[in-house]
């Protein structure tokens, strides 16, 4: 896997922080930083999702996926699948996650609570590599709702 970032420069009176991310299969992700009154040559424009909401949209990505799949494999009707994921942060450098909640909401027909709820851990547990690697700093813990299609 790869992917190059690449910062987009100069935006007229403003360096800007924004970045261009081109990933390995081909597609592109803007990323910006937040704007800084105090500095604004060191801040971004919030024009694009800052590098740690990436972070943690791609960790919700990477955890649906496995819930859907898993679901899927057992020959359940999944019709949909979300996750909210809220987060905090350590509050001084480096700002790791400290905590992630993560609230699935599972929409099919006749679909266990059993069923998700296991689904979930083996997400957790052994598939999901984006959660076991931010697990190591920040306690994840997970929540569902089953809403019958």
């Amino acid at each position: 896997m790869e992917c190059t970032v690449s910062w987009t420069g100069q935006t007229g009176a403003r360096s800007g922080m924004g970045f261009i991310a081109e990933t390995g299969s081909g597609h592109v992700l803007m990323m910006d930083g937040a704007p800084d009154a105090a500095k604004p040559e060191n801040g971004g424009q919030n024009l694009a999702p800052r590098p740690m909401e990436t972070v943690l949209a791609g960790t919700g990505g990477c955890t649906a996926y496995d819930v859907v799949l898993i679901l899927k494999r057992g020959r359940h009707d999944v019709q949909g699948c979300s996750v909210k994921l809220t987060s905090e942060r350590a509050a001084t450098d480096p700002k790791v996650f400290t905590s992630i909640h993560m609230h699935f909401t599972v929409t099919g027909k006749d679909i266990p609570t059993a069923a998700v709820e296991r689904a979930i851990a083996m997400s957790h547990e052994k598939y999901c590599s984006a959660s076991i690697m931010l697990g190591k700093t920040a306690q994840i813990t997970t929540s569902f709702d089953v809403i019958a299609a």
